[in-house]
């Protein structure tokens, strides 16, 4: 018999592998629904599902092994990480999904969200106010006008897989919609800045490196203490702390 393997767990919803299979359990239904939506309209390799039972959507493995992960080395080839790129750019000429996802929040909204956020992490001394208000000011740039794409949403090198330099799928697709395209590269060199000129060289057009940056930087913050939270440690090696004080 098969073990089960548990590849994600929270509060809010776990993975769990199967064999050759993936069983993701979600008592949201708007995310299952969301998720199967966008790897229906997504123009890249994504799992085939295989079934759906509320709350349990269960898809098949995909080919080949993942980029890396963050805050260990990329497990990638730089011809791996620019054919990543060229999905990823693929994906974002795409027409448009009905709906906004997680990069598609408005500026306004998050400026809110990560003020809030930034007072939290000083008052309850999860990270030194320096180190926030420095971070605070770099995510600025990220908060601009941007033309709508096709975005995954939470796009981190786990999420992607390669045989060799094929992207053989892309999966988690639940925070997908219309969003900052800008946002899906961020979060996927979130890390691994080394490999940025990689993804860009597959991605095939100029980008603005400060609002990589601060996409960095705002990710980051909005991310440190959910992840404490839920019992991940964002001052691990590589991780959203480490990123933070690259910026400084």
């Amino acid at each position: 018999m098969d073990e089960v393997k548990v590849v994600v767990a929270h509060s809010e919803r776990a993975t769990l592998r199967v064999g050759d299979v993936f069983l993701k359990v979600d008592p949201d239904q708007a995310r299952i629904d969301i998720e199967v939506e966008a790897m229906s309209l997504a123009p890249v390799p994504t799992p085939k599902v295989l079934w759906r039972k509320s709350p349990v959507l269960a898809i098949a493995a995909l080919r080949g092994t993942t980029l890396g992960r963050l805050g260990g080395p990329s497990t990638g080839s730089s011809a791996a990480w620019a054919a990543a790129g060229a999905a990823i750019r693929k994906l974002h000429d795409a027409p448009l999904p009905p709906r906004p996802g997680r990069a598609g929040r408005s500026s306004q909204a998050l400026a809110a969200e990560l003020d809030d956020e930034c007072a939290l992490l000083v008052t309850k001394s999860l990270l030194p106010a320096d180190l926030v208000t420095r971070n605070r000011q770099v995510a600025q740039a990220a908060l601009r006008p941007w033309t709508p794409a096709f975005t995954h949403g939470d796009l981190q090198i786990a999420h992607v897989f390669v045989d060799g330099d094929e992207v053989t799928g892309i999966i988690d697709w639940s925070e997908a919609g219309q969003g900052d395209a800008l946002y899906d590269i961020a979060t996927f060199t979130l890390g691994h800045e080394e490999h940025l000129d990689d993804v860009l060289a597959g991605y095939g057009t100029d980008i603005d490196f400060d609002v990589i940056h601060a996409w960095w930087s705002l990710q980051s913050l909005l991310a440190v203490r959910w992840l404490i939270e839920h019992g991940f440690d964002p001052f691990a090696s590589g991780c959203e702390v480490d990123v933070l004080r690259s910026r400084v």
